[in-house]
């Protein structure tokens, strides 16, 4: 989904989409002329890579996310807010929630992952 940020309401606004078997849901609103408040939850089956043998395996995501969506440079309004928050800034006017949520798992995807085999081996 992509939308102009001039149009996104004050009021909250649900939203919910699917990348292979993970699935995002949650809502928006505008809480200020120049950011987006995102609440969302994210949720499925990702594939990883376990940091220690490199083996690919599949893990299972449950988080919620916060996003601030800024139009243009963020400007630090509420410092308290920001640090637990993912701040993104968008120079285009555009929020794109698609290439949000691609950047959120490629994140998740370069965490710090261990698969079962090497949980188990004391080596």
């Amino acid at each position: 989904m992509v939308i102009e940020f001039r149009k996104v309401p004050q009021s909250s606004k649900n939203f919910e989409d699917c990348f292979g078997s993970v699935k995002i849901e949650g809502s928006f609103c505008k809480i200020s002329p120049s950011l987006v408040e995102i609440s969302s939850k994210i949720h499925g089956n990702l594939e990883v890579e376990c940091s220690r043998c490199g083996k690919s395996f599949e893990t299972t995501l449950e988080e919620d996310i916060e996003f601030l969506v800024s139009d243009g440079v963020y400007k630090d309004e509420n410092s308290e807010r920001c640090l637990d928050t993912v701040i993104i800034e968008v120079d285009n006017h555009i929020i794109d929630f698609e290439n949000i949520v691609q950047s959120e798992l490629e994140s998740f995807k370069l965490d710090y992952h261990v698969c079962d085999d090497c949980l188990n081996n004391e080596e």
